[in-house]
């Protein structure tokens, strides 16, 4: 699963990444959103195509389709499982329509130690490249400019872990090539080639490095690039 993820370079810098020919419909922040440490439910930079282009938003980190909110409703949903996106009740709506991208700069999970111990050691994952990456993501968001609604959020999609990335954690989100991020968000993707995508276009395991990092991490209020420094180096905070 992904729980938590770093999303610390300014807003153009994603962009230049995404290498999209859409227009942008709205002007963005130029400072480094600088978050080391996003947590679910908090409200967190989104891109998504609109009828005029593409929007960045701040979006909440969980969703529910209508008939599932309420009080008594469980909360809204952080991750949605690429093995059962297409078919599910519960993400109908927001398949239809509602595709959208997280820019990031890699996420963490944690491995559960020796056993008895209790203790998880937390891991960073980014691109070996050093490059931005980019989480398909699917809910329901604004349109044409309107302010964010009662309803609307998102929700990562994660998949099985494979390789060596399985020995930390049996599930992780899935990350697209800055090409298959443009498709995925793609107005004129039918559903069936947005599934195709989301089931076999991932990046594989091989283009990411890993390693472990202090456990400060696990309290959401911490913050500061401190916490993606490797587990014991000077910087580690």
């Amino acid at each position: 699963m992904c729980g938590r993820f770093v999303q610390y370079r300014a807003a153009i810098d994603y962009l230049q990444a995404l290498h999209s020919e859409a227009p942008l419909a709205a002007g963005i922040e130029p400072a480094p959103i600088a978050r080391y440490n996003v947590a679910p439910h908090t409200r967190v930079l989104l891109i998504h195509m609109d009828a005029d282009g593409l929007r960045m938003e701040p979006i909440p980190w969980g969703y529910a389709p209508a008939w599932a909110q309420g009080p008594r409703a469980r909360p809204p949903a952080i991750n949605a499982r690429v093995e059962t996106l297409a078919s599910s009740r519960f993400w109908r709506e927001a398949w239809k329509s509602g595709r959208a991208l997280i820019p990031a700069d890699g996420w963490y999970e944690w491995q559960q130690e020796a056993a008895g111990t209790g203790r998880k050691q937390p891991f960073f994952f980014r691109l070996k490249s050093g490059e931005p990456l980019f989480f398909p993501a699917i809910g329901r968001f604004p349109r044409a400019g309107a302010a964010v609604r009662e309803g609307d959020g998102f929700a990562l999609i994660t998949r099985p872990s494979k390789g060596r990335m399985g020995e930390i954690h049996d599930r992780q989100p899935l990350v697209l090539s800055p090409e298959m991020a443009r498709a995925w968000i793609d107005q004129q993707q039918t559903p069936a080639q947005a599934e195709e995508i989301a089931l076999h276009r991932g990046l594989p395991s091989e283009v990411f490095d890993w390693y472990p990092v202090g456990l400060a991490v696990g309290n959401v209020h911490n913050e500061g690039s401190g916490l993606i420094q490797p587990e014991g180096s000077a910087d580690a905070g």
